[in-house]
């Protein structure tokens, strides 16, 4: 076990101690409170063709906001993983979700997404800084846009998406629509982190926006969980879902 110390954001600066991260570590709790409140309108919901898939997807947001919380106390090397399967997870878990449950697509459509999107994950992970692209967190010695390029195919996938179901006029479009909208605010929190540090000052210390960035990832993520314990019944329009658009195409 690596007990190397993670030192990548404004709040924690230099300090290795438990709590040097009490900002970033309680905003965790709008992951669990999204889940929970999610987990129970599941529950409630008169639908009745939801399957295990649903509370999968509740489990694994409370398991984003405990693995996180602990990446933000223990802040170890041994402790990334948990901060990060889970959010993995859950990013490949909804887009199979959407394609398969609201846009109602084959599943080689799915397989084929899903791999894709690993990928293009995997590339934006490894897009380094340059004079020539905007130089994000360089000056800290951090990584570019402090690793929030490595989030930018799960937007995408979202507008993408969200637009395959406004032309199937699936209710769910909006729900993806807003996540995007409320992605994109959370994204801009967490690359800024490092670069404002010096400006947001609570008791002598930097404290960032990195908190920002879990506050509004967890009503990003209840809005998804919402979706599908709403609209999750498979595709809902006149096309019959990706397939059908696919045949009617000229």
């Amino acid at each position: 076990m690596d007990w190397s110390k993670v030192y990548s954001y404004c709040e924690r600066g230099a300090d290795p101690s438990f709590w040097a991260e009490p900002l970033n570590a309680i905003s965790n709790g709008a992951f669990i409170i999204a889940g929970l409140i999610a987990g129970w309108q599941l529950a409630r919901s008169p639908r009745k063709d939801w399957s295990l898939f649903e509370r999968l997807l509740v489990v694994l947001v409370i398991c984003i906001g405990i693995g996180s919380f602990m990446f933000h106390t223990f802040a170890t090397v041994w402790a990334i993983p948990f901060d990060t399967i889970p959010i993995s997870l859950f990013m490949l878990g909804y887009l199979g979700y959407a394609l398969r449950r609201f846009a109602g697509a084959p599943w080689i459509i799915v397989i084929a997404a899903l791999v894709g999107f690993f990928l293009s994950v995997r590339y934006a992970q490894s897009i380094p800084c340059s004079n020539e692209l905007l130089p994000m967190t360089r000056g800290a010695g951090k990584r570019c846009f402090n690793g929030t390029l490595g989030y930018t195919p799960a937007f995408i996938a979202l507008v993408l998406v969200g637009a395959v179901l406004l032309l199937q006029r699936h209710p769910a479009a909006k729900y993806l629509f807003g996540g995007a909208a409320l992605f994109l605010i959370s994204m801009t929190f967490r690359t800024i982190d490092l670069e404002v540090c010096r400006w947001i000052m609570r008791g002598g210390r930097g404290i960032g926006t990195h908190f920002l960035w879990h506050t509004f990832n967890g009503l990003l993520l209840y809005v998804l969980l919402l979706a599908a314990i709403r609209h999750g019944g498979g595709p809902r329009s006149a096309s019959g879902g990706i397939a059908s658009l696919a045949r009617t195409a000229p």
